[in-house]
């Protein structure tokens, strides 16, 4: 049962992850109006042509290495060995915490992005928390 809820867990990550990706580099502005308001989404875009290109290059660029982490996790789901599912998540919750680490203290002092960092860092500590259950959960069905 434990790599069945691995492969969910993997689907549902890799999912999250692919979607978010392809919507970064193709549907950039929305996303950002959807994620940081219209005003801040606004500020966002760049003054300059040669701003607004280097960022536009940067949110496709980084929806694209979204979009590959998605495939990665789409083709890790498939592992059936425990101990590397375990090491798995508990890589994936490292870098979910060094990611909520990262916005709270770099992205709250950027004053456009400052009212939005409490909700980044929560959904970061969510999907970690989700790879925490599925270690207890393959722990648990381990002892009994």
């Amino acid at each position: 049962m434990g790599s069945s809820s691995f492969f969910l867990m993997c689907l549902l990550h890799s999912a999250i992850a692919t979607t978010c990706g392809a919507l970064m580099m193709f549907y950039r502005n929305e996303i950002a109006v959807v994620g940081h308001g219209k005003e801040t989404a606004g500020k966002l875009l760049g003054s300059t042509p040669h701003d607004q290109l280097l960022i536009q290059t940067s949110d496709s660029l980084a929806g694209m290495l979204l979009f590959a982490i998605g495939l990665l996790l789409f083709m890790v789901s498939f592992a059936k060995d425990r101990e590397f599912q375990s090491f798995f998540a508990k890589g994936c919750i490292l870098l979910h915490f060094l990611m909520a680490m990262w916005r709270f203290y770099f992205e709250r002092r950027l004053e456009d992005l400052a009212g939005d960092w409490p909700r980044q860092v929560f959904g970061d500590l969510m999907l970690g928390l989700s790879w925490v259950l599925f270690l207890v959960y393959s722990w648990r069905e381990k002892y009994d």
